[in-house]
């Protein structure tokens, strides 16, 4: 399995967001998903990362 991972900076600039969006989003739910290597190490994987854009996408403003 050839698995991407990103640490937290480089997942918030692919997308386009700041680190801080991110570590906020995991001590209140994770919105994001995550992946927890170790006891401190955060990673986010490109595929998780695509679906959860994907799940943003809206067609309409009242949505």
């Amino acid at each position: 399995m050839n698995t991407q991972l990103l640490n937290t900076k480089q997942a918030a600039n692919f997308l386009g967001v700041s680190a801080a969006f991110l570590e906020r989003d995991r001590w209140a739910g994770a919105r994001v998903p995550f992946v927890k290597i170790g006891s401190r190490s955060v990673r986010y994987r490109l595929s998780d990362l695509n679906a959860y854009i994907e799940s943003c996408v809206k067609h309409s403003t009242s949505e």
